[in-house]
């Protein structure tokens, strides 16, 4: 695939089928991924892989304590509520997937087992928990350049017909994560990357999140005459 069709065609990925993804194409995608740039060649990140009952044990601590009024518990500083064009662009999407999936404004029973789906990983037969050292959580360096892996994971998966979806959520309740993925102290856990083979059949994959024009993005000086 060319690098700008798989730019412009990768989606978040929220349904999965059941068929497992091995661990050399997993290892092929975080080969490529681990290209990304860094600061100084730093690379700062380290990927925690998790599947079969890892991963299944992860999805029911994640589920009880959500379900239970555990208040989440992150790792790296919580960000305040969106606001202003953030918050919209917040709401539009969320539009766009409920619409797909026919979940009606009213219909809190649907609308919370969305939420609780992220919360299990979007039932993916594969988590990556994506985490930074510990000794650069000042550095917000640290977090851009691992952002900049994290995307290239997820393109790396698209090229090889793999989907992906970067899931906050997923670590909302880090304690457990780091406990059945026996996580070091010395690592912060950023996010995590819910990922495997897209299941056509299911309706939310198919929306695609719009985005603002360049000129809407970008400035540009010094190019007129």
């Amino acid at each position: 695939m060319e690098l700008d069709q798989a730019i412009q065609e990768r989606r978040s990925i929220r349904g999965f089928t059941d068929e497992p993804v091995s661990r050399e194409l997993l290892e092929e995608v975080i080969a490529l991924a681990n290209r990304a740039p860094s600061s100084m060649n730093t690379q700062p990140w380290h990927l925690h892989v998790l599947t079969g009952e890892p991963l299944e044990r992860v999805r029911r601590g994640n589920t009880e304590r959500m379900l239970g009024g555990v208040t989440p518990t992150r790792d790296i500083e919580d960000y305040a509520a969106y606001e202003g064009e953030h918050r919209a662009r917040q709401i539009e999407i969320a539009v766009q997937l409920f619409e797909a999936m026919g979940i009606e404004r009213n219909d809190k029973e649907r609308r919370q087992d969305w939420v609780m789906r992220g919360f299990r990983q979007f039932d993916a037969p594969v988590s990556i928990v994506v985490c930074f050292d510990r000794s650069l959580l000042s550095n917000t360096i640290a977090h851009f350049d691992t952002g900049a892996m994290t995307y290239g994971l997820v393109l790396a998966a698209w090229n090889r017909g793999l989907g992906a979806v970067i899931n906050g959520q997923g670590i909302m309740q880090s304690p457990v994560v780091r406990e059945v993925a026996q996580i070091p102290e010395d690592q912060v856990i950023l996010t995590c990357v819910a990922l495997g083979w897209p299941d056509e059949d299911f309706v939310a994959n198919s929306v695609v999140s719009r985005r603002r024009p360049v000129e809407n993005a970008a400035r540009f000086l010094g190019f007129e005459g």
